[in-house]
């Protein structure tokens, strides 16, 4: 680490707090070529956890056939006993959801497409059969008093479709949260987003009646426009960034999505923004890479690679 920097400066009318949701274990891990053995996985939620992450997606119930590196969600869940963040989970339908509440989940997610392309690649259902399906799973998480996040991907652009209209991206964020989700993260699956475009989701969904406070962001860099896109988000009031160690991660389903943003790269610009997360980035930035052995390739986290070289 440089002593002193980055240097705090902050911007008038940014969130002064921002909480990070992590999602290197479960987005992260999900699209690597081969499947991380599940003490390592464990390992990494920790040390996720000890580095000051206050939520950890730990894991997805998604069929083994479907998502193969996280097929051990069940050997998983138990070897996480006593870690000190919270812990959410997806789960795509009943089915998953049972599998979660059977190990002592106590918050999940379901995972929506906003354009028909991608819900018949991913769920192959069409959008409305999927928010069917949804329907009863929120419910019962509900009713079971869990916690429910919804995501929304495709928001930005589709790779089949193409650019995808605002009024189809919040008629669908808001039957989503209609549902019953207690927050929707916005996803930009395919990285194609730009700042105005943000700007601009943003505010159609405040005018559709959705609270900016409901909103997460989830951006991909495949285009290097993650950390602007962010700082957009951040400028129109929200508070909570999905991000992924070391940069890990993309999407099997939409083979143009590269890495998710980078958690070290959003804290060096947070910190420099003067706005508190929680998380020591030193300890962050030594557990990605630690797993970027594990993986065998270096971390594509700029901020990583620049401070590992430093202690080097």
């Amino acid at each position: 680490m440089i002593s002193g920097l980055p240097m705090a400066v902050p911007e008038p009318g940014l969130p002064s707090r921002v909480r990070i949701h992590e999602v290197g274990p479960r987005d992260g891990l999900q699209n690597e070529k081969t499947v991380v053995p599940v003490e390592v996985k464990a390992e990494f939620i920790r040390r996720l956890a000890a580095a000051g992450l206050s939520t950890v997606e730990a894991t997805s119930f998604v069929h083994p056939k479907w998502v193969p590196q996280l097929a051990d969600a069940e050997q998983l869940m138990p070897l996480l006993e006593g870690v000190d963040a919270r812990l959410p989970v997806l789960v795509p339908n009943a089915r998953g959801l049972q599998r979660a509440l059977a190990l002592g989940a106590r918050e999940v997610a379901v995972f929506g497409s906003a354009t028909e392309s991608f819900a018949k690649a991913n769920l192959n259902r069409t959008v409305d059969e999927s928010l069917e399906m949804f329907a009863p799973v929120v419910a019962e998480a509900r009713e079971a008093g869990l916690a429910v996040r919804g995501y929304l991907s495709m928001c930005f652009g589709d790779p089949w479709e193409g650019a995808v209209p605002l009024e189809q991206v919040v008629r669908v964020a808001g039957r989503l949260l209609d549902l019953g989700c207690d927050e929707l993260s916005l996803g930009d699956t395919i990285g194609v987003a730009t700042p105005g475009h943000v700007t601009a989701l943003l505010t159609a969904l405040n005018e559709a009646g959705v609270e900016t406070g409901r909103l997460a962001v989830h951006f991909h860099d495949t285009y290097g426009q993650a950390l602007s896109n962010t700082l957009a988000a951040l400028r129109h009031g929200v508070a909570t960034v999905d991000a992924s160690a070391g940069g890990l991660g993309g999407c099997p389903y939409a083979k143009s999505a590269t890495g998710n943003l980078a958690t070290e790269d959003l804290l060096w610009m947070l910190a420099g923004l003067g706005i508190d997360t929680g998380v020591d980035l030193g300890l962050l930035t030594a557990t990605s890479a630690w797993m970027a052995e594990q993986l065998g390739r270096p971390s594509p986290s700029r901020t990583v690679r620049a401070l590992s070289q430093q202690e080097s």
